[in-house]
């Protein structure tokens, strides 16, 4: 086999986010075995990784130890499910010409979910000079109660938080971020789902 791992994802932010990880996060993350992968970015977005995220990856099953499929919870039209049963309902589309080697991960709400952290790379990253400013700003947005770990809508919060500061929204934020926060600062569902794949498959 000539690659480790294919993945798809909906969009150049989640495509940005594994670069990251990848090529920045193998030794903490302990992923001795990983060093040949490919990426896929689904024309559909969402709703195409959802629908036919399988039938892109089928073709690389003879090629590829591992297969991953990621995608967002929200986007317009997407079903009344959970993330389990959404990462469970692909997995099984999968199963026909990988068996057990692929693995979805559904991020709820958004990929922003990710990158809201303590980390001071955060702030910097959205173009604020302190963390408690930033917060600050959001909770009069009606964004980050100061009683919750991250804004109540990550992606909102993400998209007001660069605008105010004239910094363009782009995928290469969600790289640097990536490659800069410590694995541990981040305790989404999904991101340690993600990352106890990798662990399983890599080590």
């Amino acid at each position: 086999m000539t690659l480790d791992l294919v993945a798809v994802v909906p969009d150049k932010d989640i495509e940005q986010s594994l670069l990251g990880l990848f090529e920045a996060k193998r030794e903490s993350l302990h992923l001795k075995t990983l060093r040949q992968w490919r990426i896929l970015v689904h024309p559909g977005r969402d709703p195409g990784v959802f629908h036919s995220g399988f039938q892109l990856l089928a073709p690389f099953s003879g090629d590829s130890r591992f297969a991953l499929l990621l995608l967002d919870r929200e986007w317009e039209g997407a079903p009344p499910s959970t993330c389990d049963e959404i990462e469970s309902k692909i997995e099984e589309q999968c199963k026909r010409t990988w068996g057990d080697r692929a693995r979805c991960v559904c991020i709820a709400p958004e990929i922003e979910a990710w990158i809201w952290s303590d980390s001071p790379h955060v702030h910097e990253a959205l173009g604020w000079q302190r963390r408690e400013e930033l917060q600050k700003w959001l909770a009069a947005q009606n964004l980050w109660p100061p009683d919750t770990p991250k804004p109540l809508d990550p992606k909102k919060a993400f998209e007001l938080a660069v605008r105010e500061k004239r910094i363009p929204p782009s995928a290469a934020i969600f790289g640097t971020l990536a490659r800069k926060v410590s694995i541990c600062r981040c305790t989404d569902r999904s991101f340690l789902r993600l990352t106890e794949t990798l662990r399983q498959w890599f080590q």
